[in-house]
Formats: C-alpha cells, sequence, structure tokens
C-alpha cells in the first residue's frame, strides 16, 4: 500500500465533495473511508519492530533542501489511525443536521489532508506545511458555521495559533542553519548537538506552539469559547483530532532534537500540565453549560496526557500515545451527545434537562457508556490509558501522580453529575418530547461504545503498535544526554 495515495487521497475526495451538490455528505463519508480501509492496509503490512516504514520522498524546493518526505513508525501510525478512524464517524455524526453546503465537507477533508501530513512527515518544512494547512479548514468550518460571536472567538482562536507557529518556524528555520547540509530532515535535526543555552530558547519557540494547540495551561484560553461556538463536526475535529498535534509534536519534534532543552524547561511544562488538570476539573465543577463543560473537561485530561509526554519514561509516553485515541473517541461521543441534546431541546443548560432516561433508553445507555469511559471505569478505554500515565507520574515523581490523579477523581463527580442532571429526575415540558436516537445517531454511538468496550477489554493490540518506537526515541535522548 502506496503513502503517497493515503496521503493524498483526502483532497481528491474535498474535490470530488465540493462538486457533488446535494449527495456532498455521502461523497465526504464514502471518501474518509477509502482513506479509513487505506490506513487499516498499511496497517496490515506494517511491522512495529521495524522502525519507520512506507517512506517517500520526492524532490520539492533542492536549492532549500527541502524534500517532500514522510513515513510511518508506531507513534505516527497510531496518530494514523485516529485521525482516519474518527473522521467518518464525524461526517457520519451531521447526517441528520441542516447542513447542506458541499464546502462544509470538502473543508473537513482538507483538513484531514494537513493532518495526515503533520502526523508523518519526516522534513521539518513539510510538518510546519501540514501544521498550517490543518489550521485554516478548521477556522472557516467554525467562523462560517459557528454560533453567536463566531467571528471573535474565532479571530482569537486564529490569532494564537498562527503566534505560535510563527515561534516554532522560528526554531525550525534556525536549526535548519545549523545542519551541515542545510537540510530539513528530521534525521539531521536528531543529530545536533546545540548549546545549552541555544536549546534553552529553542525549547520555548516549539513548546509554546505545542501547548497553545493542546492547550496547556495557561495557553488554553481560547480553548472553551472556540470549542462552545464551532459547529458540533467542527469542535469534534478540535478536540477529537487536531489537539492531537500539539502532543505528537512535542513527541516527535521537540524531546528529541532539543534534549538538553527538555532537560532544563521539563518540569516546568509538566507543572503546568499539572495544573491545568486541576484548572480544568475545578472549572468544570461549576460549569451550567453542557458543552463548556465538556471543553473544560478537555483541558483536564489533555493536561494529563501533557503530563505523561513529559515524564518521558515508557509508561508515560506509551500512555499519552494510547489515551490521544481513547479521548478522540470518548470526546467526539460526549461531544455527540450533546449535539443530540442541543438539536432536540435547544437548550445547553443542565438544570432545564432531566428524566430523558425515562423516555430514551438507547440514548441513555450509549450515554452512560460513554460517561464510563470518559472517567476510565475498568474494562473501558480510558482506565488503561490512565493506568499507564499515573504509573508514569508516580515513577517521575510521588506528587506528580497524587496531583495528577485528580482528574480522575473530580471527573467522575462531575461527569456522572452531569449524567444524572440530564438522564435522572422528573421529565419536564422541554424534555418530555424528547425522541429516542434512531438512524445515523444509533450508527455513530453504537460505534463509539464499541470501541470503548473493545479496547478497554483488549488495550494490548494499540500498545504494541506504538512500543517499540517509543523504546527507541526514549534511548535516543539518554544517548544525546549522556554526552
Amino acid at each position: 500500500m502506496n503513502l503517497l495515495s493515503l496521503l493524498f487521497f483526502p483532497i481528491i475526495g474535498a474535490i470530488a465533495t465540493l462538486f457533488s451538490g446535494k449527495y456532498a455528505k455521502q461523497i465526504a463519508l464514502v471518501s474518509s473511508l477509502i482513506t479509513l480501509a487505506t490506513t487499516l492496509g498499511l496497517l496490515c503490512s506494517f511491522n512495529p519492530e521495524a522502525g519507520r516504514q512506507f517512506t517517500v520522498n520526492y524532490p520539492w524546493m533542492t536549492k532549500f533542501g527541502i524534500y517532500f518526505t514522510a513515513g510511518v513508525d508506531g507513534i505516527s501510525m497510531s496518530m494514523l489511525l485516529l485521525t482516519a478512524g474518527l473522521l467518518p464517524l464525524i461526517i457520519l455524526s451531521t447526517f441528520k443536521r441542516n447542513i447542506e453546503k458541499p464546502v462544509f465537507y470538502a473543508l473537513m477533508l482538507f483538513m484531514q489532508f494537513g493532518l495526515l501530513i503533520v502526523f508523518t512527515a519526516m522534513d521539518a518544512f513539510l510538518f510546519y506545511a501540514g501544521w498550517e494547512l490543518a489550521l485554516i479548514p478548521i477556522y472557516f468550518i467554525c467562523a462560517l458555521w459557528g454560533g453567536e460571536d463566531r467571528i471573535k472567538v474565532n479571530m482569537k482562536f486564529f490569532i494564537y495559533t498562527v503566534a505560535g507557529s510563527l515561534f516554532m518556524l522560528l526554531g525550525i528555520i534556525y536549526l535548519y542553519l545549523q545542519t551541515p547540509s542545510r537540510t530539513f530532515s528530521i534525521d539531521a535535526f536528531y543529530a545536533l548537538n546545540l548549546p545549552k543555552e541555544t536549546q534553552s530558547w529553542l525549547f520555548w519557540c516549539f513548546f509554546l506552539a505545542f501547548a497553545i494547540k493542546m492547550p496547556v495551561f495557561p495557553f488554553h484560553t481560547w480553548q472553551p469559547d472556540t470549542y462552545v461556538s464551532a459547529p458540533t463536526a467542527g469542535t469534534m475535529l478540535l478536540a477529537g483530532i487536531m489537539l492531537k498535534m500539539g502532543v505528537y509534536g512535542v513527541i516527535v519534534w521537540l524531546v528529541p532534537v532539543l534534549t538538553h532543552g527538555f532537560l532544563l524547561w521539563g518540569k516546568i511544562a509538566l507543572t503546568l500540565s499539572v495544573i491545568g488538570i486541576i484548572y480544568g476539573s475545578i472549572i468544570a465543577f461549576t460549569q451550567k453549560d453542557i458543552k463548556r463543560l465538556i471543553a473544560y473537561s478537555s483541558i483536564a485530561h489533555v493536561g494529563l496526557i501533557s503530563a505523561g509526554v513529559f515524564t518521558w519514561n515508557v509508561q508515560g509516553l506509551q500512555g499519552a500515545i494510547i489515551q490521544m485515541l481513547n479521548h478522540g473517541i470518548s470526546v467526539i461521543g460526549l461531544f455527540f451527545v450533546v449535539d443530540i441534546l442541543i438539536d432536540r431541546l435547544k437548550t445547553r443548560e443542565l438544570s432545564e434537562m432531566g428524566g430523558i432516561a425515562k423516555i430514551a433508553p438507547k440514548f441513555a445507555i450509549a450515554f452512560l457508556i460513554i460517561v464510563l469511559g470518559a472517567i476510565g471505569l475498568p474494562i473501558t478505554n480510558g482506565f488503561i490509558g490512565e493506568f499507564l500515565l499515573l504509573n508514569g507520574l508516580f515513577k517521575f515523581n510521588l506528587w506528580y501522580a497524587v496531583f495528577g490523579g485528580l482528574t480522575i477523581i473530580f471527573g467522575a463527580v462531575y461527569m456522572l453529575r452531569t449524567y444524572k442532571a440530564v438522564m435522572q429526575g422528573e421529565l419536564n415540558s422541554l424534555t418530555s418530547s424528547f425522541k429516542d436516537i434512531s438512524g445515523s445517531e444509533v450508527l455513530v454511538l453504537a460505534i463509539v461504545c464499541l470501541l470503548i468496550i473493545a479496547i478497554g477489554v483488549y488495550p494490548n493490540a494499540l500498545l504494541h503498535i506504538s512500543e517499540a518506537s517509543v523504546e527507541g526515541l526514549i534511548t535516543k535522548v539518554n544517548n544525546k544526554l549522556a554526552f
């Protein structure tokens, strides 16, 4: 299976969707399913022990040392599964919504192209190009189909992310100038051993870009308003897939390149991540708007993922990688549940809901399974990821594990309280006419619930994909720190 066909097929799908008229959502769904099938084809041929595979290398701007170089290792394969696996669900979730513009679906596919580039790029310039390409379509999705104050909210989001990206571009250009052969190759960047003082400021150039995208406290302020204002499909793209670009960037492009910068500032980044866990959880407690509550809970969960990365041990990294997949699945399920509630009740206020389980049993069961996965109940997908992350934090420092573990306790309280407010109690004039899920809604939630249980029962299949690559990166960083 050719990696190049996987990378560029979403562009073909986007063009076909753009000119497909009233069949746009169907064409977009078929296109995303073909991309998923191609990814699964690559997975069948993938050997987790063999390092980078399916490599493509084409001249691009050779005068400046820029090549279209991409490949797949265990870490990027996990991210390909995330990107290719979740987009069909996001598209399918819109089938009962009144979105008739083909450009909406074309933008989603174009964004997938940028994401796939980010997760496979072995050239820093190509990585940056994919990073920016993924931003453009989500900005227009949120700006054109968002809610109130969408222009103001999305301008803040755009300024934040572009500013962070410019710092990263500065860092990339500086590293390029330090390579002996003037190249953007990831291997050439890995081979650099710059002075500690230089690595110190370069660390912040890259970390700012990645921290804004995740987002990590205190660079998170764009996130809640953007998630609430965006159309649900846009929120799913942001929370389910796009924020993982930042985590992936830290794992692949920050720590292995700037190892001494990481040694100097990694503990500060870890501390900020843990602060984000506590901050996001506490703010989630206070929310009466269910969509904003899920947005703040995402800050807390991503804070734990980020903290696991900065422990830089096998448990922390493996936990972060599998939890990126798990968080993507669970958060798409949660935001789709919220979308169904808003579509039927025309409100986001928890105080106006209640009693829905009595008249919508299928919806109640699906919502409960997703909530249990989000809080990491054993035999659900969230359990193994959170266990590994806390294990990694414990190996790093007991107190980080204690404070990091608060996300599990707090998360269980506010998520179960939210479920009770929505599903239990007495019906009211607003909820008494609530209709149970049907058609594509059943299909989306059934797939999400199946994935939550399947990964919870047998997580080893996913952990095995990235294990060798994680161990290889840790060894590479340890060797550089030894000199």
